[in-house]
This record gives structure tokens, sequence and C-alpha cells, in this order.
């Protein structure tokens, strides 16, 4: 908060003051707009679909959309405390802000162009603002971000290009690469954050030790899982990737079994976050079941991935930044604990409840994702729009 010449600062609008701010609101509009249209198309409510059809603009614009926003907007809140470095705001920020809006209106537009070069541009716009924070201080410990980030641009790409040509198998491919790179950046930071949240939540005089070879297999293992899901490699089940998956699971249930504390229950903002750790290890046995031909498709794991773990995460860690960076205590809005357990309701009624009775499921899982997001934006909306409570800038 004493990195940029306050007078400046607080010159600057509230939304644009930093990274998290309008793409924390963005995103949170699009993560209850997005599933509102699902839901609709699925009804059979619209006579006109998206470029490449409503299939694809769902599969794309839950992860490269919504994901998207607030991996951009954590980094780019993050990397101005990991390097004290001023973060992107003003009018930087508000070019970055529309460049990801236009991504998303483009897919109404007659421009695959447009929808390509947008989409990618944005990534890669995210990486090069974070590359040069990090390359000022020399703080290589970060240095991967960018490289999963790049790799996002990459997947996009090749996504994209898919809806273009119409080939629904390569779209498929590089969604799931994608998917399977924003739990890479939810292995590296979510190793940083939820044993450092707990001890500091609960009080604990020390923090639950690093294993640093441990991290790194997890990180590099689950990229790998990335680029062979890039590759079509992993869209057939095999052995070998069944074993690989196992091995990632029991890597991250150890993690989860070291960071257990009973204490967590007891506080929303920490276990939702265990929550959704643990959805990643289900995930991960869901994927290992599939290769092993036990079960025959991966749809239930790639939603106990994309809405356990991933959204899980994005919703408890939107809860604690969007307190700590507007200047407020670290308590949530009592609502929140109800959108913790309506989004948890949401992947089991979207992995488990589909399983015995699909419509039934996909529309509880619907309205539950719906509740949890308009709950936090009820409740955080208005402080993402305002100054800091504490008068700093930021």
């Amino acid at each position: 908060m004493h990195i940029q010449e306050k007078r400046h600062a607080m010159a600057i609008p509230p939304l644009l003051r930093l990274g998290f701010r309008p793409f924390f609101l963005g995103g949170a509009l699009l993560a209850l707009c997005s599933i509102a249209l699902w839901l609709l198309a699925l009804s059979g409510g619209f006579n006109q679909a998206p470029l490449g059809g409503w299939l694809a603009w769902h599969r794309h614009e839950l992860l490269f959309g919504f994901a998207g926003a607030i991996v951009a907007g954590f980094l780019l809140t993050a990397v101005q405390n990991w390097t004290g470095q001023p973060g992107l705001s003003g009018q930087p920020l508000a070019a970055l802000a529309l460049l990801w809006l236009l991504a998303r209106l483009s897919w109404f537009a007659d421009a695959g162009w447009l929808l390509l070069a947008s989409n990618v541009l944005f990534f890669i716009a995210v990486a090069v603002v974070m590359a040069r924070s990090l390359y000022r201080v020399k703080q290589t410990r970060n240095y991967p971000i960018v490289g999963v980030l790049v790799l996002l641009a990459l997947v996009d790409a090749l996504s994209l290009s898919a809806v273009l040509s119409q080939d629904d198998a390569q779209q498929r491919q590089g969604v799931l690469a994608g998917l399977w790179l924003v739990a890479a950046l939810m292995t590296l930071i979510g190793g940083r954050v939820i044993p450092f949240f707990t001890q500091r939540g609960l009080g604990r005089v020390q923090q639950v030790p690093a294993q640093p070879k441990l991290d790194w297999a997890l990180l590099g293992g689950t990229i790998l899982i990335a680029l062979l899901h890039a590759s079509g490699t992993a869209l057939s089940p095999s052995a070998g990737l069944g074993v690989l998956f196992v091995l990632l699971g029991a890597g991250h249930a150890y993690r989860f079994y070291r960071w257990a504390d009973r204490g967590v229950f007891k506080v929303a903002l920490l276990w939702s976050l265990h929550a959704s750790y643990l959805w990643l290890i289900v995930a991960c046995a869901g994927f290992a079941l599939w290769h092993f031909g036990v079960i025959d498709s991966f749809s239930q794991a790639t939603h106990a991935l994309a809405i356990g773990a991933m959204a899980g995460m994005i919703l408890a860690m939107l809860a604690r930044v969007s307190l700590g960076h507007t200047g407020r205590p670290l308590q949530p809005p009592a609502a929140m604990t109800l959108a913790f357990i309506l989004l948890n309701l949401a992947a089991a009624s979207r992995v488990l409840l589909t399983l015995i009775a699909y419509q039934d499921g996909l529309w509880l899982a619907g309205l539950c994702w719906l509740s949890a997001f308009g709950l936090f934006l009820w409740h955080y909306g208005p402080m993402l729009c305002q100054t800091r409570a504490d008068g700093h800038p930021g």
C-alpha cells in the first residue's frame, strides 16, 4: 500500500486501482451469466448460437473466460506484494480489462479472427506484465507462473482454432489441457497459501514445513498431464496414465493430510479452501478410474475438477483476497458460508446426482452455482467498486 505515490494512486477510479478489482468483478459476473445462458440454451431458449455452438462456448468460457479472469486478477495483484513493484493500474489495467471483455463478446460476432486474436492476446499480455515485474527483481521462484500463462495462451489457440475449423475433438484437447494448466496454478499457489492461511487463520505458531521436492513433482506432473491432453494422448484410456493420475492424487492427498487441522471446520474461509483441494484429489481418482477402464466416462471427473476444485478454490480466494485488499477485516459476510456450501453442492450434484437423474442433477448444480456466485456479487460487488475501507491506495 506504500509502493505508489498516494496522491497519484488515489486519483485513479477505485475499480482500476489494482488487478483484482475489475477481473474479480468481471469473472464473477461471467460465472453468473454463462451458467444462466447455458441452462437456457439447454432448454432450447435461443434460436441463434455463438460461433462454434453453445457447447464450444460453454467449454471455453468457464475455463479461459471465467477462470482466466480470476487468474489474471489474482496474479496482477499478488505480483505487487511479491516484487515490491507497482501493480498494473489505471489506463493500462483498463485496456487489459477491455481486451478480456472483447474476447467474451467476440463469440457473438461473425469474425473468427477476432475471437482467436483477442483471447490469445489476453493471456500473452498478462504473461508479459508478470514477466517484466518478476524479471526486474530477478524473482526466479515465480518464473514458472509465466510459463504456465504462455502455455494457456497456446492451448487457448489450439482450442479456438478447432472451434473455427469445427473440430470437436481438438477443441476438447485444448480445453482439457487448459483445465489442467489451471490445476497446475492451483497446485503451485494453493500449495503456498492454504497452509499459510490456515496457520494465520487459526493462530498456529508454526506453518506446516514446505516440501520442495513434492511441490515440484506435483507441479511438473500436472503440467505433463496438460501437455498430454493437448497432444490428444490422454484422451484414450491408458494404464500408464492411470498410474500417473494415481501418483498425482496420492501426492495431493499427502499434502492434504499434512495441512489437516480440526480448527478449519470453524472458519469458512479455511474449510472452503481445503474442500476445493479435496475435490482435486477426487478428480485425480476419477481420471485414474477411467484410464483403468473402471468407469465409462471422464465427464464426472472433469466436472469434479472444474466445479469442485477450480471454482471452489476461486470462490474461496475471491472471498478472502477481496477483503484483505479492500482494507477490511478477514471476516466474510455470513452469507458466504452458504455460498461455499452451495458451490460444493453444485459440484456434488453435477458429479454424483447426474449419474442417477441427469436433468435433475444438472439443473440443481446450475441453480446452486448461480446462487453461490450471486451471493458473492451481492456482498462483494460494492467492495470491488469502492475505495479501500482504510483509505489507502489499492
